[in-house]
């Protein structure tokens, strides 16, 4: 990101900038709050997979769950409105009531749900801003040949061999019960986590300003959303974690089967193989690594079971 590139964003704004600050942003892009001389502030992301995808699919999120307005896109960069609120991460590490913390989890978790409101015809990721959806073989029929690639690809150190064996026999012991959901075609999130999401304190609870970055997204299950969330739970206050599945609960996109949370555990069992792939020192990389031990310590899975 240079100067120059800030100032042609400004000016197809019709204006010029002011002052920048850096924003917590992904490990795939870095984002910017930018004031302009016209008093607006906006949010500039650079970098990231495909910008004009991530607007069209936040543009039709936006009918359902609460988005920042996309302001412009550029082939490396998209440019947002500023939301006032409060980053969840933030929230939950400070000091909550059992009774708050469950009020809080249950309004994300209804608006997590929401999500899946959107619809497509088929599985798959997004080859273009119109969400055309390319297509995927059943989840089912790839989680076993996805996590033995994963454990290949993941850098020495990360996990012993003992435990890369392991946690490949644990996906590929889950991966049928997924033919239940391989047909789900609805809008997933797929990074949905305390740090993409803003929330503000109202006098009677909670409200969820703004969800963020949306760049991974593709169709296919919302189970998959909930177990993103649930997937450090055990980090989050008391009653966060049973307010937001009582809250996603509530209103479903589609039926809820009483495994849900189960089957949204063993999709997320292809993004605990994903993240340990990533480079030395990838803060949650090595959250993943733990999780994946701890899962595949329990041999069956504590976790992740069918019940």
């Amino acid at each position: 990101m240079s100067i120059q590139e800030l100032e042609s964003i400004a000016a197809a704004l019709g204006s010029r900038v002011v002052g920048t600050s850096t924003l917590a942003g992904g490990f795939s892009h870095e984002t910017l709050l930018v004031t302009l001389t016209d008093r607006r502030v906006v949010v500039v992301r650079f970098g990231g997979t495909d910008p004009a995808v991530e607007a069209g699919v936040m543009a039709a999120a936006r009918e359902h769950v609460p988005v920042p307005d996309v302001l412009l896109v550029t082939p490396s960069a998209t440019v947002i409105g500023f939301v006032e609120g409060v980053v969840l991460s933030d929230v939950l590490a400070g000091e909550l009531s059992a009774r708050e913390a469950a009020s809080l989890g249950a309004e994300v978790g209804r608006t997590v749900a929401r999500i899946g409101r959107v619809g497509f015809d088929r599985r798959g990721f997004f080859t273009g801003p119109d969400l055309t959806v390319a297509g995927e073989r059943p989840w089912s029929r790839q989680l076993a040949e996805v996590a033995e690639h994963c454990m290949s690809a993941a850098p020495a150190g990360r996990l012993d061999a003992a435990t890369r064996r392991a946690w490949a026999d644990l996906c590929a012991a889950h991966a049928p019960a997924l033919t239940e959901i391989d047909g789900h075609a609805r809008l997933v999130h797929s990074d949905i986590n305390p740090k993409n999401i803003l929330v503000a304190r109202l006098d009677n609870g909670w409200e969820v300003r703004s969800l963020l970055d949306w760049e991974f997204s593709y169709s296919g299950s919302p189970y998959a959303d909930a177990a993103n969330m649930a997937r450090f739970g055990a980090e989050y206050p008391d009653g966060f974690l049973d307010g937001f599945r009582q809250g996603f609960a509530e209103d479903p996109p589609l039926p809820i089967v009483p495994n849900w949370a189960y089957l949204g555990e063993v999709l997320d069992m292809f993004a605990l193989s994903d993240l340990v792939t990533r480079p030395q020192g990838h803060l949650v990389a090595e959250q993943a690594a733990a999780r994946i031990r701890e899962l595949v310590g329990h041999g069956s899975g504590r976790t992740v079971k069918n019940e």
